[in-house]
């Protein structure tokens, strides 16, 4: 990627790295409201720096249930301010669906608005989030220093002179992240208050949400959110649209995973990014992908070894997703850049029994 004609780019995708996990798409700024059903709301937030995970609002006859608080304090007020709109009932109930904050930074402001809330998580999403939570504000600064830097030298990272544009592309990006960095520095974390590692219902009243486990994917502890009745599954970021988030992730058991929710008896599902899917499609071709990553791996390692003694550069060689990148991107150069980017190489690192991806 050249410097000159993509700092904004670099900064938008460190500041997600840091605050997500996971790196931006091209999003015109604004909120889409969807209409699931009567009572059944998705919210998609589309601001370009910060992407931020969709937010589900399910409401009973007696209480209100929300998936997913998103990035921004300040978004997350607008939200409730939405839902208010709609009913005079509480949100009693928040699911984070996994540790990346982008779907939980908003915790707080759900809390003060609704004091007696219960935020539920898998008991792996809140250990993840205890660790990654808190620090998030300080792991942002500390990463956007080197461009604080270069505009103070006037010089790139490799000694080289700035130009005009890129210095003024610097200039402007950074105005563009410091208000939210500053919001998140006034931020209370706010933490699961619940958890759970088995599946379990919730009645809000005439309205019964289930919240589900099947296993590991994007990350260590993903939870599902199902109405039977409606037919609606929330799904985090075991499903992202159009491409998906891979840094966190544990692909051989994300196959079974997504096997497993496309068993589910649903006809609209909600992805942690991007608009509503009112098919499995994507689901079955996000598995695909991840199969065949798996799959090129494993043979690899047949042939040569274990994975421990392969560098990334091989591992990036030993699997080839190119079939894939037409089929996710089609004709759009940006997403075909993209889909490179995150590509999975399927390749493995032992983190205790735990197995994660490593993405290009």
């Amino acid at each position: 990627m050249q410097f000159g004609n993509s700092v904004r780019f670099v900064l938008a995708a460190f500041c997600l790295a840091l605050v997500a996990a996971c790196t931006p798409m091209r999003a015109e700024e604004g909120r889409k409201v969807t209409k699931l059903a009567e009572g059944v709301y998705e919210i998609q937030h589309q601001p370009w720096v910060n992407v931020s995970g969709n937010t589900t609002v399910i409401i009973g006859e007696r209480q209100v249930l929300v998936v997913d608080t998103c990035f921004q304090p300040s978004a997350a007020r607008e939200d409730i301010a939405q839902i208010r709109q709609w009913t005079d009932k509480p949100v009693s109930f928040a699911v984070n669906t996994h540790f990346h904050n982008d779907h939980n930074l908003g915790n707080r402001a759900y809390m003060d608005a609704f004091p007696a809330l219960t935020i539920i998580a898998h008991v792996e999403t809140k250990k993840e989030m205890d660790m990654f939570g808190p620090g998030s504000v300080g792991r942002f600064e500390q990463g956007l220093a080197p461009f604080r830097k270069m505009l103070e030298t006037g010089k790139a990272r490799d000694g080289r002179v700035l130009t005009a544009d890129e210095t003024k592309e610097i200039k402007n990006s950074l105005a563009e992240i410091d208000p939210q960095v500053e919001e998140l520095r006034k931020m209370k974390f706010q933490s699961a208050t619940l958890t759970f590692d088995h599946d379990f219902s919730i009645d809000l009243g005439n309205r019964e949400v289930q919240v589900k486990f099947l296993g590991r994917g994007n990350t260590g502890g993903d939870a599902v959110v199902y109405l039977p009745k409606e037919k609606i599954a929330v799904v985090g970021d075991l499903v992202v649209h159009p491409i998906p988030y891979v840094y966190d992730g544990y692909p051989s058991e994300w196959v079974q995973t997504l096997a497993k929710l496309v068993q589910l008896d649903a006809e609209t599902f909600v992805p942690g990014h991007g608009p509503v899917m009112h098919d499995k499609a994507h689901i079955l071709l996000v598995r695909d992908l991840f199969k065949s990553a798996v799959d090129q791996w494993n043979k690899k390692l047949v042939q040569t070894g274990p994975g421990m003694f392969r560098t990334q550069e091989e591992a990036k060689a030993a699997v080839d997703l190119t079939p894939f990148r037409q089929r996710f991107a089609g004709d759009d150069k940006n997403l075909s850049d993209e889909f490179d980017r995150r590509r999975p190489t399927g390749e493995s690192r032992v983190s205790g029994s735990q197995h994660k991806v490593k993405s290009k």
